[in-house]
């Protein structure tokens, strides 16, 4: 399997990469006629651990991520993940105004002294699930906040002060 056969997702809060995810979901999503979610949620722990490490401690996190991207692929409705502290996505494949907003996010946070998680999503299919029109976009704990511009630091300062 090349680099492109790993797609990230949020596993307890983290951003891990799994091997092979997109064929198993698909290969399912014709199955899956008459199963239940637990069964789907078994069947992709017991395909998607051949090719990747799922350490015991969280294994229901696991589970609970993959069967969240096979309800997204199908378009049925689902949990987002319970998001402990400030979760920011900036969306943009990295042109220099995506960058600077990353930048701006970082020195706001710090000069908050706020703690959470910061990821780039570069990749054109992942911004797309996010339903934006243009970049950079910025997302905090799942909700859109800004569309193809840099938001001035005292706003984006506001947005991360009034999620707290």
């Amino acid at each position: 399997m090349g680099q492109s056969d790993v797609t990230q997702i949020k596993v307890a809060g983290q951003a891990v990469g799994i091997i092979g995810l997109n064929a198993v979901l698909k290969d399912i999503e014709a199955r899956k006629e008459g199963m239940s979610d637990q069964e789907i949620r078994d069947e992709l722990m017991k395909r998607l651990s051949r090719s990747n490490y799922i350490p015991d401690k969280v294994k229901s996190g696991y589970g609970d991520a993959f069967l969240r991207e096979f309800k997204k692929l199908i378009g049925a409705p689902f949990e987002e993940e319970v998001i402990d502290g400030l979760d920011v996505k900036i969306l943009g494949p990295g042109c220099v105004n995506c960058d600077r907003l990353e930048m701006e996010v970082m020195s706001a946070m710090s000069e908050l002294k706020l703690q959470g998680s910061i990821d780039h999503v570069r990749e054109i299919k992942e911004i797309g699930k996010y339903g934006v029109m243009g970049t950079p976009a910025l997302v905090i704990n799942g909700k859109i906040k800004s569309v193809g511009r840099v938001p001035p630091r005292a706003q984006i300062k506001e947005w991360l002060k009034s999620v707290q």
